[in-house]
């Protein structure tokens, strides 16, 4: 069966794979979204279903105060013995001289859990993998980070033996890669035919990004990289990569890398991976440091994030490479049971349900009774301000496409301008579009339209009163990341607020702190008086309108 990449679509990066008899489950990576580490479930690799989250325990995950693109790292989810093993970075500070980067493992003898609390490893880094060996012994793999200035090396990655029951580390830490120029990163080992293969990730996480392979007759090293006569690699500062799209520019699936491999009950071999589609839209050139970007000039936006894509993988010589060669495939042939694509259609949410579907995350904290109340339809308090890192009154989702369309209904009737409820298309807390209900002294009940970008505050549009005691309709239409923003009271009678308002600064590479995540929509409430002033909303919907 023809599938087409990506497989898991919009903010779905670092993808960890592990099968258990007919059955394979994807991890992704969540940062500053709450639950933590998002799964998928598929018996055949063709049809991926939403599968919850591993972390959901308040008492155990505490993301206050992470800032953009910080939180949970690169889960790694494994199996054995009759138990998931899964293991994540909590980063609390990055962007900083010393980073702060706790490294965690939890267990379930079933997926769907109980996981046990928390266990923290010890580490040098991040993006922890566990290795179980054919012995019963088992590793620990991580990236080591350096604050020393200069640093010993420009990429390192360890390996620790770590007991079977406590996660307690049995001995020294073994260094099994070191290099000035090379960076590796997000690194699994598996064992095949008396050789221990080390994959990981190169160069990046932008468009330089790829995927080697090194491989050891000893889990402790040495390790040799595959360099194969076949990889294109033009500088000395490039891994030698199986897979990237770092020389074509002008291929849809861009970034590639950071993958994970899997084999099938049959035999075959496949690579999950990010992968990235790039807007039309660039960076400003950064001559200007007002209107410039100080980070990365000039480069393209990525709105919906890192995705993640599948490749079928062959072993030649010893050595593990993509079947299609080093660039990511777009169409990819799986076998299937069946021949039957399973259909989309677009995502409604009544809020009817005691609990909130699984395709919702919040920000940082979970909304418990604090933030909102299930009865028939979804009730938030009105909480923090959308820049809060603490306790704002917000669910999203992840938007999957260039174009697509959500809307919301919502009833609220605000005192002052203090209080807001509407729906939001964000990228962090710095960079969203908030098309809301409010109050003002001069046009009283109204929508308004705020742009958040870099933390260049803005209305583009003025202020439009509206009629109280009514329910309100509130619509964001996107045609390729340019925006539409409409309201009314009648579906047949929405009225345009504002249209063709560029929306690609959110987007990895566009904003200035935070740029490992994707774009989400989804409804919030504020009351900055600290009154709690509560908004209703009866619905949102959510359709895509693009394939790739």
């Amino acid at each position: 069966m023809i599938v087409r990449n990506p497989i898991l679509r919009g903010f779905n990066p670092d993808p960890s794979i592990v099968r258990v008899g007919d059955d394979y489950y994807i991890a992704v990576s969540t940062f500053e979204w709450w639950p933590g580490v998002k799964l998928y479930h598929s018996d055949d690799l063709v049809r991926w279903s939403d599968y919850g989250y591993v972390l959901t325990n308040p008492g155990t995950l505490d993301l206050r105060g992470v800032g953009p693109s910080q939180g949970i790292w690169a889960p790694c989810l494994t199996h054995c013995d009759g138990k998931f093993y899964l293991c994540y970075t909590v980063v609390r500070a990055f962007y900083a001289n010393m980073y702060d980067t706790e490294n965690y493992v939890v267990t379930s003898s079933s997926i769907d859990g109980p996981w046990s609390d928390p266990v923290r490893l010890d580490g040098f880094g991040f993006d922890p993998s566990l290795f179980h060996d054919d012995d019963g012994k088992k590793y620990l793999v991580s990236v080591v980070t350096d604050h020393r200035i200069p640093k010993k090396f420009g990429g390192r990655l360890i390996l620790e033996e770590i007991d079977p029951t406590s996660f307690a580390r049995i001995g020294d830490a073994v260094e099994i890669y070191a290099d000035d120029s090379i960076f590796l990163e997000g690194p699994h080992i598996l064992r095949k035919d008396g050789w221990y293969y080390l994959i990981a990730a190169d160069t990046g996480t932008g468009e330089g990004h790829g995927e080697s392979v090194l491989r050891s007759r000893s889990v402790k090293g040495p390790y040799e990289m595959l360099r194969a006569p076949w990889m294109d690699r033009r500088s000395d500062k490039e891994a030698w990569s199986i897979l990237t799209s770092r020389h074509e520019p002008a291929h849809p699936l861009q970034k590639a890398g950071h993958g994970d491999l899997v084999e099938t009950p049959d035999g075959r071999w496949y690579m999950v991976h990010i992968a990235a589609r790039p807007s039309k839209e660039c960076n400003p050139d950064g001559k200007t440091r007002i209107f410039g970007h100080p980070r990365f000039p000039s480069e393209r936006r990525y709105p919906l994030g890192r995705e993640t894509a599948i490749e079928p993988v062959v072993w030649r010589d010893g050595w593990p490479v993509l079947e299609g060669g080093t660039l990511p495939l777009v169409d990819v042939d799986i076998p299937c049971r069946t021949e039957k694509k399973e259909e989309k259609h677009p995502f409604l949410d009544d809020f009817t349900s005691p609990v909130l579907s699984p395709v919702w995350q919040s920000l940082r904290v979970p909304m418990d009774s604090n933030h909102m109340k299930l009865d028939g339809r979804l009730r938030l308090f009105g909480r923090s301000g959308l820049a809060s890192l603490f306790s704002q009154s917000l669910i999203a989702r992840r938007i999957d496409s260039f174009s697509f369309v959500a809307r919301t209904k919502v009833t609220f009737d605000p005192e002052n301008f203090k209080q807001m409820a509407g729906i939001v298309v964000m990228y962090d807390t710095d960079n969203y579009f908030y098309l809301h209900v409010s109050d003002d002294e001069d046009a009283g009940k109204c929508v308004a339209l705020l742009k958040a970008e870099n933390r260049n505050y803005a209305y583009p549009v003025p202020y439009v009163p509206v009629e109280k005691g009514r329910p309100i309709l509130l619509e964001i239409a996107s045609d390729d990341f340019r925006f539409t923003f409409r309201y009314g009271f009648e579906e047949d009678d929405m009225r345009t607020l504002a249209t063709g308002i560029d929306g690609t600064f959110m987007s990895d590479e566009a904003c200035f702190e935070g740029w490992f995540t994707g774009t989400m929509t989804g409804v919030c409430c504020q009351d900055l008086t600290g009154r709690g002033k509560s908004a209703d909303f009866s619905f949102f919907s959510y359709c895509g309108l693009d394939e790739i």
